[in-house]
């Protein structure tokens, strides 16, 4: 296989396990870079993830058009994709969700915080963005290069950010690591509500969150990955 039937292969198999793990349902999306035309995107055509194939797979330039015209419907909310690889060069994957386990913390003053080792990915800070700040009432739908373009001012340089009464998108250096953070934020939030329950809540310190990601024991997603795969066939 070239880099590019690759990369076609992987972004198939992260739809595939999106939905199996629950981050994605009927609804939901997984992109990655194009491996040769740093300044286009792979997604899919308007298809539910868990039946996602190699032959819906399209490129898209960052401003959401099509690389090549096709009658098939599109994704409404590709400008995310586009807009988040615009504005982040070392960006190679993203994925958005509609998650509900971390809807109440894009509602509410209570921020996401990582609490679990395998969620340390997601980092210190996660963003919200809220729409009507900017746009007044809305579909709350990421329906152009401008919605795209203020949810990604607002994720800056953070691997997720949440987005009021819709979801999340996540943002990471690999396919990989893009999957991983978006299986377990939705985990870590489950998590810290649960605890918030119980008392005050001890969260990772950045030092922990360090020493996880590139420490002599840094967390390697490939296991996860080869676990992911096989439940998703």
């Amino acid at each position: 296989m070239n880099e590019l039937d690759l990369a076609i292969r992987d972004l198939v198999t992260a739809n595939h396990i999106l939905a199996r793990e629950n981050v994605v349902d009927a609804y939901g999306h997984v992109s990655v870079r194009h491996p040769l035309h740093p300044e286009r995107y792979l997604i899919s055509c308007s298809r539910s993830p868990e039946l996602v194939s190699q032959s819906d797979i399209l490129e898209f330039t960052f401003d959401g058009n099509p690389v090549v015209v096709d009658t098939r419907r599109l994704y409404l909310e590709r400008f995310i994709h586009g807009a988040v690889y615009e504005a982040r060069p070392e960006v190679m994957a993203v994925v958005h969700s509609h998650a509900e386990d971390v809807l109440p913390f894009g509602l509410t003053s209570t921020p996401l915080r990582p609490v679990i080792h395998n969620a340390s990915g997601m980092g210190l800070h996660v963003p919200v963005w809220d729409m009507r700040d900017t746009f007044g009432d809305t579909s709350l739908l990421v329906a152009n290069v401008d919605h795209g373009r203020d949810l990604a001012k607002t994720l800056g340089g953070a691997s997720v950010v949440l987005m009021r009464g819709h979801g999340f998108t996540a943002a990471g250096r690999t396919l990989l690591e893009t999957v991983g953070i978006s299986i377990y934020t939705p985990k870590n939030a489950r998590v810290l509500m649960n605890a918030m329950r119980l008392g005050e809540v001890k969260a990772l310190s950045p030092g922990e969150i360090e020493r996880i990601k590139s420490g002599p024991y840094a967390h390697d997603m490939r296991r996860a990955w080869e676990y992911w795969s096989r439940r998703a066939t």
